[in-house]
């Protein structure tokens, strides 16, 4: 039987947003050391990791700087130095997900073409690297930049001209008709074992293209839950991948099951794992990357998540409105990430709530959207 001493292993961040924050609030519980990356000496995990490296993503210098005190690295957001990665795991460290997965998952490109060489059910795509006016037959579509999109932005939907679109190498997607959105967070070990999270209902606002509200389990048949199950693990056994990841699903309104995209890390579909599951994705990913064993996945309760988005028309210093009101509300649990700024549409934080019934969750998620608001100390 193994021995274990404090701290049981250091744990490297790449990144030190709100994902690293909670990754950290994670493996502090269970004993783990954890530096982050970041450029911002206030960011979220700040407050959270036992030091902190200040410096760009991309400086080869300083990702060496985190991985010389580190035992195993990880990441909270794609956009980094994967060159680095690569020689860092050429000189024997551990990097999870590993760069290799990495690549494939920064360029919307290779992903898509993963999905046509598995065989696994997607939209159908082309490469574009400038649209112009001869795509104007093909209208509508979707434009996704192939490299750094996220949280809505790199992504265009072009209905009857070309005007918005994107001047730069990209993929063209049909548009899928769909009944839903769903994603499900997928755990993979070092030694292959899987477990799979309930699948969920994403709903999105239609104005940013950010995830609104998550609804944990996903209302759909036993036979859609199966084959969106199916389909994750399959996209991430093609890849290989070690970690956690974010499966992104449309569920047409024919009962198709196609695949969006993968995220390479914790996902916002998965933040109500953190109460409303035994493992949370966070707990999941430590695990994972110390090579210890999976935890379970079983759902406690039904779960509605709520992302909170700082008002359009603010920035600055945050100011919350009815955080009182909110509090008060049975089985809400609240997420502060600790931005000391905010601007519009800015995830400033979220809400969790698990209720016995999933409608009165929702009915309780539809109260603090009415109550709670993130403003900001200057109009814009």
């Amino acid at each position: 039987m193994k021995q274990f001493s404090y701290p049981i292993k250091r744990i490297g961040i790449i990144g030190g947003g709100q994902l690293a924050q909670m990754s950290a609030q994670a493996a502090k519980t269970m004993g783990f050391y954890v530096t982050i990356l970041d450029p911002v000496a206030n960011c979220p995990a700040n407050n959270v990791a036992d030091s902190q490296i200040i410096g760009s993503l991309y400086d080869p210098e300083k990702l060496m700087d985190l991985a010389k005190v580190s035992d195993v690295l990880t990441y909270d957001i794609e956009h980094i130095d994967i060159r680095t990665l690569h020689q860092l795991v050429d000189a024997g460290y551990a990097i999870y997900p590993s760069p290799k997965v990495l690549a494939i998952i920064q360029d919307k490109l290779k992903q898509k073409q993963l999905f046509q060489q598995y065989n696994i059910p997607t939209a159908k795509f082309e490469a574009v690297d400038k649209l112009s006016s001869k795509y104007l037959i093909k209208l509508p579509f979707v434009q996704k930049a192939r490299m750094g999109g996220y949280d809505g932005k790199g992504v265009v939907v072009l209905k009857d001209n070309i005007v918005n679109a994107l001047q730069i190498p990209s993929i063209i997607e049909e548009v899928i008709d769909f009944d839903k959105e769903l994603a499900i967070i997928i755990a993979r070990s070092i030694n292959g074992e899987t477990a799979c999270y309930p699948v969920v209902e994403m709903v999105f606002d239609d104005n940013t293209n950010i995830c609104d509200i998550v609804v944990a389990p996903a209302q759909i048949s036993t036979e859609i839950d199966y084959k969106a199950r199916t389909i994750a693990l399959q996209a991430i056994e093609a890849i290989d991948g070690i970690g956690i990841f974010g499966v992104e699903m449309f569920l047409t309104h024919d009962g198709q099951v196609l695949i969006n995209e993968i995220a390479p890390r914790p996902h916002n579909s998965g933040h109500y794992t953190i109460e409303a599951c035994i493992t949370s994705q966070f707990e999941q990913l430590i695990r994972i990357i110390s090579d210890l064993p999976l935890g379970i996945t079983d759902l406690l309760k039904p779960s509605v998540m709520l992302n909170l988005l700082g008002e359009k028309n603010y920035r600055g210093t945050p100011i919350i409105t009815g955080l009182e009101e909110t509090l008060a509300i049975s089985g809400l649990t609240l997420h502060w990430y600790n931005k000391e700024t905010t601007h519009p549409f800015r995830k400033m934080g979220h809400i969790t709530v698990l209720d016995e019934n999933l409608a009165d969750a929702i009915d309780k998620v539809n109260m603090v959207r009415d109550i709670l608001t993130v403003k900001g100390t200057e109009a814009i």
